[in-house]
């Protein structure tokens, strides 16, 4: 690499940047400003995770629900919805005239209102939930739908690059999006945003027309895509109080929709606009649904919780590209491993003049731009 290429400095030889121990103030990483980003061991990770939320890992779901901080409101809320879900198991269960079906449904429900946060589970109890959340929905719907929990494989760690010169503003991917996520079809929920920006006065986001209804692409504008960035050091996964967001060993930023109050902090916190909020359930019909699905990814969302990019989690953890990428009519989107030398990603990395929005904030985006 030329030494003029200040832009690269995600380690890629290593694809842990865990913050190391705690201090006196009581809070992990981000907590009081003083703790330190240097690289550490598994031994030394895997002490410090059991000093910040060993006591997490030793809860049952049913400890961890009703463990999170949150005010009186929320947990009388709370309180009653799991009562009324066990009222409800006990009742169908009970009954003479319920149908087995039914009584599995309650069984279900009441299994899934008192699981623990993914993040903290064991592969087993992964398995447990995606079997239950599959069987639901063939009680519910009479469909079957694939859901995986695959882990993050070792020595992968995802990038994404942009080339501004081949977007052509066809919005080909969001649209490929749309469908791969399962997202909101009332709302036109939208993951990924293409901005048309006039030609020779810079990246101006405000003034940009996101929404454009012409032809493209036009005549003195360029286009510029934007999503979820995939931080390194990801302000969301700090300021989210039920720990429901965090970073997978490869890279990815996911959310735990379970698990999620809808407090929007991570929205707030994120400077790229990465993030979004349904205000209401996520309306799909059922011949366009994706049943191709992962626990952390594009399975059905309930109503009041964060969604986001997850650089299609269930597509890139099986070598695939994200649906965004392989829809591009240009070529103007590259998706690949950042540890492989011999990927496409890291070759535009170390041969073009490529640069990241917001560096100065040292949120380290694993997304970046360049152009021919």
């Amino acid at each position: 690499m030329s030494d003029n290429k200040q832009w690269f400095s995600l380690n890629l030889n290593s694809i842990k940047k865990k913050s190391s121990g705690s201090c006196s103030c009581g809070k992990t990483s981000g907590g009081c400003g003083s703790h330190s980003k240097d690289q550490i061991s598994d031994e030394e990770f895997d002490t410090a995770v059991d000093a910040t939320i060993g006591s997490e890992r030793k809860k049952d779901g049913f400890d961890q629900v009703f463990d999170v901080q949150m005010d009186r409101r929320t947990a009388f809320r709370k309180l009653t919805a799991s009562l009324l879900i066990g009222a409800g198991a006990v009742s169908t269960s009970c009954s003479v005239t319920t149908g087995e079906d039914s009584k599995e449904k309650a069984q279900i429900d009441w299994e899934e209102q008192f699981k623990g946060n993914y993040k903290l589970m064991t592969d087993a109890e992964k398995k447990g939930t995606v079997d239950r959340l599959v069987r639901s929905y063939q009680l519910r719907t009479g469909k079957t739908i694939h859901m995986t929990s695959e882990n993050a494989e070792e020595d992968v760690l995802f990038g994404y690059a942009f080339n501004i010169s081949k977007c052509q503003g066809y919005m080909d991917c969001v649209n490929a999006c749309i469908e791969e996520n399962n997202q909101d079809r009332n709302s036109q929920m939208q993951y990924i945003r293409i901005h048309e920006m006039k030609d020779g006065e810079g990246f101006k986001f405000d003034e940009a027309d996101d929404n454009y209804y012409h032809e493209v692409p036009a005549e003195g504008h360029f286009y510029m895509g934007t999503q979820c960035f995939h931080c390194d050091n990801p302000p969301c996964v700090e300021v989210c109080p039920v720990q429901a967001t965090w970073r997978e060993k490869d890279g990815l930023v996911v959310i735990d929709y379970d698990w999620c109050v809808g407090c929007r902090y991570c929205m707030a916190a994120c400077p790229y606009d990465g993030r979004r909020f349904n205000w209401s359930t996520p309306e799909v019909p059922e011949k366009e649904i994706n049943k191709n699905q992962h626990y952390l990814g594009n399975r059905m969302r309930k109503k009041g919780v964060m969604e986001k990019c997850t650089f299609c989690v269930q597509r890139s953890r099986k070598g695939q590209n994200p649906a965004c990428v392989d829809a591009c009519p240009t070529g103007a989107r590259i998706f690949g491993n950042l540890l492989d030398p011999n990927s496409t990603i890291r070759w535009v990395l170390e041969n073009k003049k490529v640069f990241r929005l917001k560096e100065d904030l040292g949120t380290e985006p694993k997304f970046w731009y360049f152009m021919d």
